[in-house]
This record gives structure tokens, sequence and C-alpha cells, in this order.
């Protein structure tokens, strides 16, 4: 998917962008609906969240009572560790607080923590009761000291910088907590993220399936972009295209069948002009049906079906078993044969995938139904 800011904030390591409150709150109550104590007791990492700027801190203090969290902590990366570093000033909130240090202020990341007690002495737990000090090193999620606070939490949400996505995937499975954070789609099929998803470790968080999001970026932030502008309020904002949660944080509409017709119905009454009166075309190098939509996919049918990738919105561990994917290395464990010369036209170069008899290329999710469903 097209997407040029991203793609440029990427190459500049200047991919910071700060979440709207609007987005957080509609996937934490998704969560909530599910689960009403599912944040209850819990301590909560916050690993990339100065709450200057992020709403994910502010987000979690108001809600630290009726939640009912046991503790919170975000950290905060070194302004000269970061790309927009050169940038920065100290705002009033960090030179007014008795742990200023000018000579840390630019190379030592930050540590917030809130807890049960009530600092500012009104009578609530809220951001008035944060507290802060500078961390040792530059706050970057790898260091051994924030790696110390993974060992410490029960959950991480976050957005992390799109381009350590992987690397911070990882530090969390390896860290064995529960999580939600911000990705671009196209990390569904990366070796590093779709076993998780195939082995139902990992999915698809339930409120933005399609098009684009919104993220406000650092005032200084100097990029100049498809997609950036300057706000009413005179802040920056960025649109990025194909952003989603990725969790294994549970939620209802995982559980939720997909409503299918069957194959016969489809070729009678599908809305899609190439299924309708047509049928499914068959892969030439692997056997299985192509399925371009996935409500068209055929209710009763066994055998392997090609999806888009879009499917994991709305796929359901209970009714369908996913088996691979046409990428790569996970092509050929199940036995995908390369495509040839033929097909180098079609995408600018010779690479293990799908081709329907038409020698269109495609990027699918292999599924299964499953029979108990």
């Amino acid at each position: 998917m097209a997407n040029s800011a991203l793609h440029e904030a990427k190459k500049a390591k200047a991919d910071e962008f700060y979440t709207s409150w609007v987005d957080i709150e509609r996937e934490m109550n998704a969560y909530l609906e599910y689960d009403p104590d599912v944040f209850r007791g819990k301590t909560i990492l916050l690993p990339c969240d100065d709450p200057e700027w992020s709403n994910f801190t502010k987000y979690f203090a108001l809600h630290f009572q009726n939640f009912g969290l046991k503790k919170l902590i975000s950290t905060s990366y070194a302004p000269e560790s970061n790309a927009g570093g050169v940038f920065y000033e100290p705002t009033l909130f960090e030179i007014e607080a008795p742990s200023y240090n000018p000579d840390l202020a630019m190379t030592h990341g930050r540590v917030f923590t809130l807890d049960s007690e009530d600092v500012s002495g009104d009578g609530r737990i809220d951001i008035d009761d944060l507290q802060w000090q500078y961390l040792e090193g530059d706050g970057d999620f790898r260091s051994p000291e924030v790696t110390a606070l993974l060992a410490e939490v029960d959950m991480v949400i976050t957005n992390p910088p799109f381009s350590l996505f992987r690397p911070f995937l990882t530090w969390l499975v390896e860290g064995g907590v529960e999580f939600s954070i911000i990705g671009n789609m196209n990390a569904m099929t990366y070796r590093e993220v779709f076993p998780l998803i195939r082995d139902n470790k990992l999915w698809l968080g339930p409120t933005i399936s399609s098009g684009d999001r919104e993220f406000r970026v650092p005032d200084s932030y100097p990029l100049n972009a498809a997609g950036f502008r300057v706000g009413d309020d005179g802040k920056k904002y960025i649109r990025v295209k194909g952003v989603r949660w990725f969790t294994n944080i549970d939620h209802g509409r995982r559980h939720q069948p997909l409503q299918l017709m069957t194959e016969s119905d489809n070729i009678k009454f599908s809305k899609h002009p190439s299924i309708r009166g047509v049928g499914y075309e068959t892969y030439d190098n692997f056997e299985a049906i192509e399925v371009s939509f996935t409500d068209a996919i055929p209710a009763d049918y066994e055998g392997l079906m090609g999806v888009p990738v879009t499917f994991l919105d709305k796929y359901n561990p209970d009714q369908f078993e996913i088996v691979g994917t046409s990428d790569g290395a996970f092509a050929a464990a199940l036995g995908v044969q390369p495509l040839g010369p033929a097909y180098a036209g079609n995408v600018g170069r010779t690479k293990l995938g799908l081709a329907s008899t038409k020698k269109a290329v495609f990027k699918r999710i292999l599924i299964r139904r499953k029979v108990a469903s």
C-alpha cells in the first residue's frame, strides 16, 4: 500500500507519531466491553510515551482509578538520541520540576510513574500525581533498564516508531506480556509477525480496519510530504494509511463468525462479477482456490483458499485456520512452486507467490475452514 509520508518518515527515522485520544479510547473500550476487568490490578508500561506529547499516559492516568490499575509506568527517549532532538527545547513541565537537571535533559531519557499515592493531595489519582526522574541511559526500549521495567509489568500499550516495529514486537514477545500496539498493516506478513498470527498468539485489534489515521507530530517536525498539514490549533499532523492495532488482548470481534454463502450460492448470487456465474479460479502453482473478497469465501469449501490480507480484520479463529501465506519461505514450506521467468513481467521480478490462470500475482493469506464450524 502506497504511503509516501510513512516511507519518508521511516527513511529519516523521524516516525515519532502521537496517537489521537479518540483512537486510544475506542480500542481500550473494545477490550473493556469484552472484559470489564481487563486492566484491573495491572501494571502498564508505556515505553515510547512522554506525557508532554503522548495521549497514552494522559488517558491511563485519567482512568487510573476506574480501571483499577495498580501502577502506570511510561518512559521517554532522550532528545539527543532522537532524530528530531536537535529542535528540542525543555518545557515548563520539565524545567519547573524538582528533578530537572540541564546537564541530563538532552542525553537521558525519563521514566514517569503513577501509583496509588495521592501526591497532589486532591483526593484522587490522576496526571497531577505523576512523578518522574531521569533514566541512566537514553530511554531506548532495548536498553537494560527499560527491559528491566518490562519484567515488572503485565501490559504494554503504545505506538512504537514504525521503523522499529519488528524489534519492538520481538521485545514484547520475549517479555511475555500482554500488549496492544500500532503498526502498519504490511507488518502482517513479516517473518517475525506472521507466525504469531498463524499460531493465534497475535491478532488485529477491533477498532481500526480500513482507511487511514491522522497522528500529531512534534511542533518542530522536519517533514514535508503527502498527508502532512498544520491544523487550526497550530499543531502539525500527518495522515498515515493502512495502520492497525496489533494485540494479544482478547476482544469480542474476533469471536464473531463471518456470515457467508455456500460455494454454489456465491456462484449464483455473489455481488462480485468475477465470481457470479463464473466460480473460483485455481492457482497455477499451488492447489488452492483464489478468493479475492472476504465476503465471497464459500462457507462449505473444505480445501485451501487464498484470501486478501485484509481478511485478518475479520478473522475468527473458531471458524477458520490460517495455514500460511504466499510470501517467500512461508509459501515454500507449503509447497508453493516458484513462478519462474514467465511471470516476471507481472511483478517486476521473479519471486515465490500465487498466480491464477490469468497470470496475475497475488499476496494472499492461505486459510482452511474448520470442520467444527
